[in-house]
């Protein structure tokens, strides 16, 4: 049995995938009989995140961290973002001589400079610091691996992905009473996740928008004959998903997007560009469609079976996600 803490900038009401991974990974851990505890900034004091008020970070955690990780005596630790958290368990680990592994869940380089003219080197030369202390660094498809390693990062391993098809699944397709074809977008609405591609495409039908952020109030005044729905949760996300026919993710800088998976368990052929996440994802043509053009591979996308896209999610279990991903953990106290 292992004992492991996480520690985590993100977390719950936090509505995200890396939330999802970190919440399902932990659950999946304790059914296999393992114990884990996650270190959040549900603790701490916190202020909101500059431009990202929903998002909070944690004040001088320090005690908080070094209380925690003393107590547990965890065998395996594990540092999932590079936030206030992250960053005082990397230093309480190297100071302690303890071995911790991290994962690569955001590409922020590129969602810093989507608000603030900051040079990808400076940002990436940040990240690689903070990540060239772990054993590994966990990443979730082969493309980003190749990014991150030429970038210089090293030990770069891989860690999958799951999506639950018990809750998502093929649904009422009259559930949403809007003129079709219906065109499904869930995640963040924020400048990063280049919603606005998706907004600006000529398409027939209706535009059904997912979720809540930043650029929400901004959206819905700018594009009124588009449908936001706001944040959908568990069977009732399923249900409007299910009720789509194509799921369009214009994202250019998810590291691997989980909502692709629960949208295949649903029936929803994806249409992205062919970046990071959909390029290891999506089955080009079988599963979804990746083009330069987001309206080509729309189109495209609503031709192609939802049988095939809903066996290939099956493909996807937390379980053996979570496996890779306890596969990937090193011993806390084989420092060299």
């Amino acid at each position: 049995m292992i004992r492991l803490i996480i520690i985590t900038d993100a977390w719950k009401p936090q509505v995200n995938g890396v939330v999802t991974t970190l919440g399902k990974t932990s659950e999946t851990v304790r059914s296999l009989g393992h114990q884990v505890k996650v270190l959040n900034p549900s603790a701490c004091k916190t202020i909101p995140c500059p431009t990202y008020p929903e998002i909070r970070l944690a004040l001088n955690p320090k005690k908080y961290i070094a209380g925690e990780i003393e107590s547990f005596s965890p065998t395996h630790i594990h540092i999932a973002t590079e936030g206030p958290l992250g960053l005082t368990a990397r230093r309480f680990c190297r100071r302690n001589n303890l071995s911790f592994t991290t994962s690569y869940h955001t590409q922020f380089p590129e969602y810093i400079r989507e608000r603030f003219p900051v040079p990808l080197s400076w940002s990436y030369t940040f990240f690689r610091s903070f990540h060239s202390n772990a054993k590994r660094t966990m990443v979730g498809t082969p493309y980003q691996r190749k990014i991150l390693e030429d970038r210089g990062f090293d030990n770069i391993v891989l860690w999958s992905r799951g999506v639950d098809t018990e809750i998502f699944k093929p649904g009422d397709k009259n559930f949403l009473p809007y003129e079709r074809p219906v065109w499904i977008y869930v995640g963040r609405v924020a400048v990063e996740k280049n919603i606005e591609a998706f907004l600006n495409t000529e398409l027939p039908g209706t535009k059904v928008i997912i979720g809540d952020g930043p650029a929400l109030s901004e959206l819905r005044t700018k594009y009124s004959e588009t449908k936001f729905e706001g944040y959908k949760f568990g069977a009732e996300l399923a249900r409007y998903i299910g009720s789509g026919d194509v799921f369009v993710f214009p994202s250019l800088t998810d590291t691997f997007g989980v909502v692709m998976l629960e949208a295949m368990a649903c029936g929803l052929p994806v249409a992205a560009f062919p970046v990071t996440g959909p390029r290891d994802v999506v089955r080009n043509g079988v599963t979804g469609c990746l083009d330069e053009d987001l309206k080509t591979a729309a189109l495209a996308a609503l031709k192609l079976d939802p049988r095939d896209c809903i066996n290939q999610a099956r493909e996807f279990t937390w379980e053996q996600a979570t496996l890779q991903f306890i596969n990937n953990l090193t011993p806390a106290h084989t420092v060299n």
